[in-house]
């Protein structure tokens, strides 16, 4: 007798994001059991069943509406263009849609789908993560939800989520290894020519701008600074360039900078770690030594601490292309 399979529901809201969108389905729709049957089933509704516009220059049509909600085992909702906050008109039709849902019932929200759980009320006093450059935000409008910005996704026991993008593929084979082993999930990741793991967290794809120091009292300071990584360099040092006393030099730092000069100094160090690792092939006890970190050691340690990867996997990671130009392995193309 064939067992009934896991039925997940993809919930589509007007703005969706086609590549999260499919995520799901792909993913779920490649487990198969050692029988050879697939283990899910895999819908996709949008509130009322019409199409919705995409968040391109295309729409999207469905077979469901939202009362397939109500039969679904896990529900994910997909990520929409602009994150949904509280009050938005929207959200008076994707509470109807979400009032489906029946008790127990598994919720996963795909990059900024969080905002919808969140709006909701599903993510209250539930640790949670969104895509690293809405986080600001989703904290401001949701305080209640412990966020994380530094993780791929966090998995709560029935309410997973996951950062931006691809990290909707990392949360999908997360839960076929939860239900069916790592067997079904690393065999859905070689179809999709994905690793079935990936080391670290969003924090390594974070984009850290250089503020405008126009008018800043250490700006003088911090420019140096940035010229001279390399080398150990002295707090007393900073404070001289600004013609200041260090006492002075340092509260007018944190003031400026919501850093101590010594975070500050590792954070610079860190950056031109990480511009080092993706555009040269330099050896990594020579990317140290060039940041300032003195040995590969200590550079390890602050990089792991900083985004969760060592110097090799971050290179691993930013500097694919290469590995691809040089070790071609064969790729199965019914994917």
């Amino acid at each position: 007798m064939q067992q009934t399979r896991h039925r997940v529901v993809v919930l589509a809201l007007p703005g969706v994001v086609p590549f999260e969108l499919g995520i799901p389905a792909k993913a779920f729709g490649l487990a198969y059991g050692p029988d050879g049957n697939r283990l899910y089933e895999v819908l996709t509704c949008t509130p009322d069943g019409r199409p919705v516009q995409t968040s391109e220059d295309f729409s999207i049509a469905v077979e469901h509406d939202a009362r397939v909600i109500a039969t679904a085992d896990t529900l994910i909702v997909a990520a929409v263009k602009d994150p949904i906050g509280g009050g938005d008109p929207l959200f008076e039709p994707v509470a109807a849609a979400l009032a489906q849902l029946r008790p127990g019932t598994r919720l996963v929200s795909i990059c900024t789908a969080s905002f919808v759980l969140a709006a909701a009320g599903l993510l209250d006093g539930r640790p949670a993560t969104t895509h690293w450059a809405h986080s600001k935000r989703f904290r401001e409008l949701y305080p209640r939800t412990p966020l994380d910005p530094d993780v791929l996704y966090v998995d709560d026991d029935d309410v997973l989520t996951s950062a931006g993008a691809a990290a909707g593929m990392d949360l999908c084979l997360h839960l076929i290894r939860r239900d069916h082993g790592s067997e079904v999930a690393n065999q859905v990741a070689r179809f999709c020519v994905v690793p079935p793991w990936r080391d670290g967290g969003q924090a390594q794809y974070i984009a850290r701008p250089v503020p405008d120091d126009s008018g800043s009292d250490t700006a003088g300071a911090r420019e140096w600074a940035l010229q001279e990584l390399h080398r150990p360099i002295q707090l007393a040092e900073l404070a001289a360039r600004a013609g200041m006393s260090v006492r002075t030099f340092s509260r007018r730092f944190l003031a400026e900078t919501g850093q101590t000069p010594g975070q500050w100094l590792t954070a610079q160090r860190l950056e031109l770690a990480r511009r080092l690792l993706e555009s040269s092939d330099l050896p990594v006890d020579q990317v140290a030594e060039r940041a300032g970190f003195g040995s590969a050691s200590s550079m390890r340690q602050h990089l792991a601490a900083a985004i969760g990867v060592s110097p090799a996997a971050y290179r691993r990671t930013f500097q694919g292309r290469n590995r691809a130009l040089t070790h071609r392995q064969p790729m199965n193309t019914g994917g």
